[in-house]
């Protein structure tokens, strides 16, 4: 039933839902049932702050299948126990949906804003979200205090600051095991305009994943990832 705040899943949302859970219909579920309770939270608090600027018709495309998309160029995160840090979660996505999908992961949450950091534990609260925290801080402060720095085996940046900046924010949170990831949100334009500091620099080694596009015409979508060399 639809109302104010929450729509229905979208046939479509659903089969790339699917996907991305790669046949494990209990555990999504159970993910489809937490995405709800958020969704009618995250618009009933948007009513007084302003968290996101998507209508209620747009979070399964935008926030949900999007957030979750990660993991179509990164499977491994369905089964091992990895720390992810989130930086600028805004509102908490893909931070909350990626706890929500991946108990495995354990997430921490990092923004400058208090009041989105508030929604997003709250939030995790209401999802029975063990596996996450939120962080009122900046990256670039964060990332010089134990225990995150050094600590993470991926970094999570989505529609947030070009790469340049990201790399200067983010690495000292990785691991040095050559495998610890920065994982960057992009669509190809954006990922056009970046080539050129990421073909110059000798720091560490870059891909970016095919472009693939998000269901109900949500538009397109790639991944940037990068590891220290």
């Amino acid at each position: 039933m639809e109302t104010g705040f929450t729509t229905p899943l979208p046939e479509e949302c659903k089969d790339f839902i699917a996907k991305c859970f790669a046949g494990k219909t209990e555990e999504m579920t159970a993910f489809l049932e937490k995405m709800s309770l958020l969704q009618q939270y995250l618009y009933e608090t948007n009513e007084k702050f302003n968290l996101t600027a998507l209508p209620p018709g747009a979070f399964w495309s935008k926030h949900v299948a999007d957030s979750l998309s990660l993991v179509l160029a990164l499977p491994r995160i369905r089964e091992k126990a990895f720390s992810l840090l989130d930086l600028g979660c805004g509102a908490g996505f893909p931070s909350l949906v990626l706890a929500s999908a991946f108990p495995s992961l354990q997430v921490f949450s990092v923004d400058s804003t208090n009041k989105k950091i508030s929604f997003v534990n709250a939030a995790a609260e209401k999802l029975s979200l063990k596996n996450l925290q939120g962080i009122h801080a900046r990256g670039n402060e964060l990332a010089r205090k134990e225990p995150y720095k050094g600590n993470m085996d991926l970094v999570t940046a989505r529609a947030v600051a070009s790469a340049d900046i990201l790399v200067k924010e983010s690495f000292a949170f990785l691991k040095n095991n050559g495998e610890s990831i920065l994982a960057i949100y992009r669509t190809s334009t954006q990922l056009d305009g970046e080539k050129e500091f990421l073909n110059k620099n000798k720091k560490f080694f870059w891909e970016a994943t095919e472009l693939f596009g998000l269901p109900e015409e949500a538009g397109t979508r790639q991944f940037l990832l990068i590891r220290k060399k």
